[in-house]
């Protein structure tokens, strides 16, 4: 029996079996981790367990700071995009709807999701790599002996700062996205500005402005939380910063595509 045993280890099936079963634990206890953490920050929150100058801070930080970074990923995605689309599109005739085209991309997709991929780039593994320094340090140790939770102390205001300051980083940069889609239209195929604004209206609707708005404000709460909790439950000194920054990194991608696509099914479906 002991002899068969080993031989099954060594078949390719044996490994490939507990190769997934290891990621699924892996999996499972990350998003354990995750959803108890944002359990107790919403507790911290509601209990105002957190000081209303790191949250003005935390607000500078994802907003002010991450702006510049985040309108550039925005208009240069933008250009790359309607500088294919306007050309063909005013070719075939259709160049009386790039505006709406462009408004619809921006408004519901583009916008919000390339801010969200900029906000982590920049600011989740920040935080990430902040916490998890703070937790193989021991510092966030030495908070629960000065009787501070760490939740309402170092969570809260990054969370409540995402989810408040997401919405307007996004409008901000959906805004600069049309206005080089204009740009641009004009540069590659001649369309004119009038052309372009006037069918503008055309795709822009109540609805997708709500959609966006809302959209964001789950990317930033998720950015923020995913982060953190990457960060606070690091360990093996500075190796352990790098792996915690790393899946911060890559869970907050796969977060705000599956908020996304709940989105587009819940709404446009």
């Amino acid at each position: 029996m002991e002899l068969y045993k080993q031989v099954l280890r060594q078949t390719v099936t044996y490994r490939l079996f507990t190769s997934i079963l290891a990621n699924v634990n892996d999996f499972s206890e990350t998003l354990g981790n995750i959803t108890i953490c944002g359990i107790k920050t919403i507790k911290a929150i509601f209990k105002g367990e957190m000081s209303s100058k790191e949250l003005i801070e935390q607000c500078e930080r994802f907003g002010i700071s991450s702006l510049p970074i985040t309108l550039s990923i925005v208009g240069m995605t933008t250009v790359i995009i309607v500088s294919q689309i306007a050309q063909e599109m005013v070719k075939q005739g259709g160049g009386n709807m790039v505006g709406a085209l462009v408004s619809i991309l921006m408004v519901r997709e583009l916008g919000v999701i390339m801010s969200g991929f900029a906000i982590i780039s920049m600011i989740g593994s920040s935080l990430a790599s902040e916490i998890a320094t703070m937790r193989v340090t021991e510092q966030i140790d030495a908070l629960r002996t000065l009787k501070v939770n760490p939740f309402g102390y170092l969570f809260a205001p990054r969370v409540l700062a995402g989810m408040i300051m997401m919405p307007p980083v996004v409008i901000i940069s959906s805004f600069i996205g049309v206005l080089m889609g204009a740009l641009t239209s004009n540069l590659v195929s001649g369309l004119s500005y009038r052309a372009f604004f006037d069918s503008l209206w055309l795709g822009i609707f109540a609805k997708d402005l709500f959609i966006c708005i809302a959209k964001a404000f789950c990317f930033g709460g998720a950015i923020a939380l995913i982060s953190c909790s990457f960060g606070y439950h690091a360990k093996g000194g500075a190796k352990g910063v790098g792996i915690a920054t790393t899946g911060a990194v890559v869970w907050s991608f796969v977060a705000i595509v599956i908020i996304d696509m709940i989105f587009a099914i819940g709404f446009f479906f």
